[in-house]
């Protein structure tokens, strides 16, 4: 599962990363959203769609499918599992809304004995990478339109496997362009999809503030130092 994650650059190097522009709306309300440490189900992220490929625009984490009755669905719908994405209904936008969401990393929680202990998991660096996603429009009773996404994971890599037993779906460059071309049969997208390599990437234990989704400052990525027993 990947439930929560960072975005802590700054709209203008985002922009400058990914290769996309906020629109003024999303600009302005951009600014006000990041940087950000804790990101969460149910807040709103920037998202590079294939409809919009050079735009960012911002959605609100959780899948609210178009035939959902209400917005409940949404917090069952943060996370799709790559192996059987195709097969559930919920998740259908596979085949023609796809985007990228990007982080510069993201949480997990290792099982410490009776507890769980927080890691932060970025690329080496800290450099914005995009994670497979999906997307899709609801409208409100009010006629209100409003967009989400959700976020697909896999199988872990060798750093994330002693964390935790699935990971976000990173995509290299090359694979970024594969997954916002819905021309191209999903089924050789999903199979050409491996874990991220471990070496580009880093762990390090992080402080339990992260599990209050108030708490939002770039002290959560402070390291932490285990206590004995706790370290993988």
């Amino acid at each position: 599962m990947c439930g929560r994650a960072t975005l802590t650059k700054k709209p203008e190097v985002i922009e400058q990363q990914v290769q996309a522009k906020f629109e003024s709306a999303d600009l302005e309300q951009a600014q006000k959203l990041l940087p950000t440490y804790n990101i969460a189900p149910t807040h709103w992220h920037p998202v590079i769609t294939n409809d919009a490929p050079q735009q960012l625009q911002l959605f609100k984490w959780g899948l609210i499918p178009a035939w959902a009755k209400d917005t409940k669905i949404a917090s069952r719908l943060i996370n799709a599992r790559i192996e059987t994405i195709t097969g559930k209904p919920a998740f259908k936008a596979i085949h023609t809304r796809r985007c990228l969401v990007p982080f510069d990393g993201f949480y997990e929680w290792k099982k410490a004995g009776k507890s769980k202990v927080p890691y932060h998991i970025s690329l080496k660096g800290r450099t914005i990478f995009c994670v497979a996603g999906i997307w899709e429009t609801w409208k409100d009773s009010t006629g209100k339109f409003v967009h989400t996404f959700s976020v697909l994971t896999q199988s872990p890599n060798e750093l994330m496997a002693p964390i935790h037993n699935r990971m976000p779906v990173i995509l290299s460059k090359e694979q970024e362009k594969n997954w916002l071309d819905t021309s191209l049969p999903i089924k050789e997208i999903l199979a050409s999809i491996s874990p991220f390599p471990s070496e580009l990437m880093e762990a390090y234990q992080v402080s339990d503030r992260v599990g209050k989704v108030a708490n939002n400052d770039a002290t959560l990525l402070n390291r932490d130092f285990p206590r004995q027993g706790t370290l993988f």
